[in-house]
């Protein structure tokens, strides 16, 4: 890497590397992006404001631009909007520490090519920086805007994804799929447990055998155990005939149990009881009827935490945590957001008569690619399909999903009310330890994990009350959790 720091009165003549300009007003920081680059085979031009940024881009027209949006003298939008109206072919990299929806949107509208959020892995930006340079500077043909594509299309049973995070999903589910083994399944609403469930079912010897899924958080607790187990004619109001519960049509197949977090404590007891035996009787007769079975059930509640509250029974947990297996969240996943957009897009046009939908603009691609999903692979369906049914066109454009996803945001007084609500349980965190200050991380912990408890153990809502990312929760739970086994196995 060939470096230079200027000023704007000094402008040098472009040399043959790519040229790539750097608007970074921290200097520390500035160094350790210059360390990430120093292999490439760049010549990188650094400026610390936005005005002398604006006065080298009329004089010089760089490969690619790093921009930070906190500058001291402007807001970075104004650099970006810039290079835009001017239609300079430069590739523009905003990497900020805001990540908000409207942030996100705005530089998409601009015209940015990537969207890097700090802190990252250097892997992310030598890799978006690459596109760029083998797409304008070593092939003029290909143009800086070609749309983002996958160089391999990945598909497993009904999932769609070739994220690393999916490949591990898929091993796991060939690995486990021949045991009777129950299988755990954890992730966000929406990552697609029903799906994981299917997939271990078909990839199994009982793939023949009947595939039958109770979700528990949909059935009255009053239900439960007859939706479970069957009943006899009689044997409540209502009860006009015998039926077959899910454990009778489930022999010699698979029951899954979706939601098992939702399901109430007196009937967990039955479930334990079933699950070490085989064995159950009807609502209604004490006759024993003994069947074979393998258990999958999914949940997206911290199972540690429904414990710890009381409402999910530990030694249930033992007997079903025999293999867990974790759903990623649609924001962890990449690019497969793309693979998944165009699956659904494709469907719906079948589906949907006199719609001639074929592709997303490439401002549409950024946006699915920026933004959050917090309702994961089963939001980004709805919005689609919405998207599809409320518009004419060939092409999705950014703003026909942002006309969709605007009405997603939550307002600031329901945030502020929800905010205020929160204070007294994160209040009760002790800051003291004795005399003494309580380790940050300690603090931090026990801040995620009363707003989780507030929030009835979902994550999902915990995230939006605090303003970070469901992820970030799930990763510092699995980090709490090696540490634990770590320190036990020292033990």
């Amino acid at each position: 890497m060939i470096e230079h720091d200027i000023s704007c009165t000094a402008l040098p003549i472009p040399p043959t590397p790519p040229l790539v300009l750097l608007i970074e007003d921290d200097i520390v920081i500035a160094e350790y992006y210059k360390s990430y680059l120093t292999t490439e085979k760049i010549t990188l031009i650094h400026l610390n404001t936005g005005q002398a940024a604006l006065e080298y881009l009329q004089d010089i027209i760089p490969v690619a631009i790093l921009l930070d949006l906190g500058l001291p003298d402007m807001n970075g939008i104004e650099i970006l909007k810039y290079v835009q109206q001017q239609q300079l072919r430069s590739a523009v990299i905003v990497i900020t520490a805001e990540d908000s929806f409207e942030v996100v949107v705005e530089v998409m509208r601009y015209g940015a090519f990537d969207f890097i959020k700090k802190p990252f892995l250097p892997n992310h930006l030598l890799t978006t920086l690459r596109k760029i340079i083998n797409g304008q500077y070593l092939n003029e043909s290909i143009p800086v805007n070609t749309p983002i594509k996958y160089q391999k299309v990945k598909k497993y049973h009904q999932f769609i994804g070739a994220s690393p995070s999916m490949q591990e999903v898929y091993q796991t589910i060939s690995k486990v799929s021949t045991s009777n083994a129950p299988v755990f399944i954890t992730g966000e609403t929406g990552t697609g447990k029903e799906l994981c469930a299917l997939a271990l079912h078909q990839e199994s010897p009982r793939k023949d055998k009947p595939f039958i899924a109770l979700n528990c958080a949909a059935i009255p607790h009053g239900l439960m155990e007859s939706e479970l187990f069957g009943h006899v004619k009689g044997s409540f109001t209502g009860a006009n005939h015998d039926r077959q519960g899910a454990a009778s049509l489930a022999n010699k197949g698979v029951l899954f149990l979706d939601e098992i977090g939702d399901m109430d404590l007196s009937l967990q007891r039955k479930l334990l009881r079933f699950l070490e035996t085989s064995s159950f009787h009807k609502v209604g007769t004490h006759r024993i009827e003994k069947v074979d079975i393998r258990i999958l059930c999914g949940t997206h509640r911290d199972p540690i935490a429904e414990i710890k509250a009381g409402r999910f029974r530990e030694d249930l947990y033992h007997r079903l945590d025999v293999i867990t297996l974790e759903l990623p969240p649609l924001s962890e996943r990449g690019e497969d957001v793309l693979l998944l957009a165009e699956s659904f897009l494709k469907q719906f046009i079948q589906e949907e008569p006199n719609k001639y939908f074929k592709e997303f603009s490439l401002e549409a691609q950024k946006i699915l690619l920026h933004y959050k999903w917090p309702g994961n692979v089963r939001q980004l369906r709805n919005t689609i399909h919405s998207v599809v049914l409320l518009n004419e066109g060939t092409m999705v454009t950014a703003d026909m999903l942002l006309a969709k996803l605007a009405k997603n945001q939550p307002t600031s007084n329901e945030v502020t009310s929800h905010t205020k609500k929160i204070s007294t349980s994160i209040l009760s965190v002790e800051i003291m330890s004795g005399n003494t200050i309580r380790p940050l991380w300690q603090i931090e912990k026990d801040v995620l994990l009363k707003t989780i408890e507030y929030c009835n153990g979902s994550v999902e809502k915990a995230a939006k009350l605090l303003k970070i990312g469901p992820a970030t929760i799930y990763r510092k739970k699995r980090r709490w959790k090696a540490q634990l086994i770590n320190r036990t196995l020292s033990f």
